[in-house]
């Protein structure tokens, strides 16, 4: 999502339900036992490519690195909700009739910085090409079709973002659908990599 100082987000207690409580999300430090969601999509094409894009140069943190498309969820919002709009948002494409179940979870806390939140991943197959993509500029400077492999590269070189989590998730999915047996080679060219954190920290500081 863009940048906005009145950016508005829903307080989830260690159960993630909401607390009822809405709260601005720049600037707010969470306490013990409070928690923000974030989403990130993992948007692949018929070849079996993600699509990337690469923050723009004014961003606070991590700018120009490579990452998936995600961003924070707004108050009033579901995690489904977030993941469309984030994706309709930053690449103009519409995920609205995919499966919008997360494929992985996971929870971040650091009491010091006041930085606690969970991450719901979602994995979606799509047949779209880049001609499709419509990048949101505010965000993103360049775009781009990745192979799992070829994003691992980007990580060792230290450019790209959440890569160990995405994996974690792909894994995830990987281990759900090989026990039911069904075919994944069209979808799972490279599944390995260590499992450090790979948190967002300050990743929607602009």
């Amino acid at each position: 999502m863009a940048a906005n100082s009145t950016e508005l987000i829903d307080i989830y207690d260690r159960n993630r339900k909401p607390t009822g409580e809405t709260v601005p999300r720049k600037g707010t430090f969470l306490k013990e036992g409070q928690y923000m969601l974030y989403v990130l999509a993992l948007i692949q094409d018929r070849e079996g490519q993600f699509l990337i894009t690469q923050r723009s140069m004014d961003k606070k943190w991590a700018a120009g690195w490579w990452e998936v498309t995600g961003g924070g969820v707004a108050a009033g919002e579901t995690s489904a909700q977030a993941v469309t709009r984030e994706v309709r948002e930053e690449v103009g494409l519409d995920v609205s009739g995919e499966n919008l179940t997360p494929i992985y979870s996971y929870e971040n806390v650091d009491l010091k910085r006041g930085d606690n939140y969970f991450v719901d991943i979602y994995h979606f197959r799509m047949d779209f090409t880049l001609a499709d993509v419509k990048l949101q500029k505010s965000e993103a400077i360049g775009v781009r079709l990745a192979t799992l492999d070829q994003i691992a590269l980007l990580d060792v070189e230290g450019h790209f973002l959440h890569y160990q989590r995405i994996i974690q998730a792909l894994n995830a999915e990987y281990t759900r659908y090989e026990a039911e047996g069904e075919e994944l080679a069209r979808v799972f060219g490279h599944t390995s990599g260590g499992m450090d954190d790979d948190d967002f920290d300050d990743a929607d500081e602009d």
